[in-house]
C-alpha cells in the first residue's frame, strides 16, 4: 500500500510543478472564479463547450500543491467529456474525497484517485474540491465567484 501512496504523491507533485491546461481560454463560453480563504487558493476556470462537450478547458491562479494539482488533473480529465460526464465525475470525486462513499472503486476516476488520501485531512478537502466547484458553477450558471466558506 505504501507504493501506491508514493505513486499518488508523485502524481500530485508532478501536476503541481507542471500543471496541465494552466492557461486562459480564448472564446470561453463560461468563466468562473474560485476562492478558498482558509488556504488562500484562488483560481479562475475557463471552459469552452460546444454541442454539450467540453471542447477546451483551462485554469489560472495560485494556491497550495493540492489545489493546483487537483485543478490540473480535473482539466486533463474532463476535456472531451460531455457536461453530464463531467458532473458525474465531480460527484464521484467528491464522494471519494469526503469519505461519504468509501466504496468508490476509482475506476472512473483514473489518476484522480491520487487524491483519495486527502479525506484523512479534512482541512485539505476544500483545497482539492475548489476547482471542481468552480467548474460546476461555470457549467451550470456562470457564477462569478465560488467560495469554499
Amino acid at each position: 500500500m505504501s507504493d501506491l501512496r508514493e505513486l499518488y504523491q508523485q502524481i500530485i507533485l508532478d501536476h503541481n510543478r507542471a500543471p496541465r491546461n494552466f492557461k486562459e481560454i480564448d472564446e470561453a463560453t463560461s468563466v468562473a472564479n474560485g476562492d478558498n480563504p482558509l488556504c488562500g487558493d484562488k483560481l479562475k476556470v475557463y471552459v469552452r463547450v460546444k454541442a454539450d462537450v467540453i471542447e477546451d478547458i483551462g485554469f489560472q491562479g495560485s494556491g497550495c500543491a493540492i489545489s493546483k494539482a487537483s485543478a490540473s488533473l480535473m482539466t486533463w480529465t474532463v476535456k472531451g467529456k460531455t457536461v453530464q460526464e463531467a458532473d458525474e465525475l465531480f460527484g464521484e470525486f467528491h464522494s471519494m474525497i469526503t469519505g461519504k462513499d468509501v466504496a468508490t472503486d476509482g475506476k472512473q476516476l483514473g489518476k484522480l484517485a491520487a487524491f483519495s488520501g486527502v479525506r484523512e485531512f479534512p482541512a485539505r478537502v476544500k483545497c482539492a474540491t475548489l476547482s471542481w466547484h468552480t467548474l460546476r458553477a461555470a457549467l451550470r450558471d456562470g457564477a462569478s465567484v465560488v467560495s469554499t466558506e
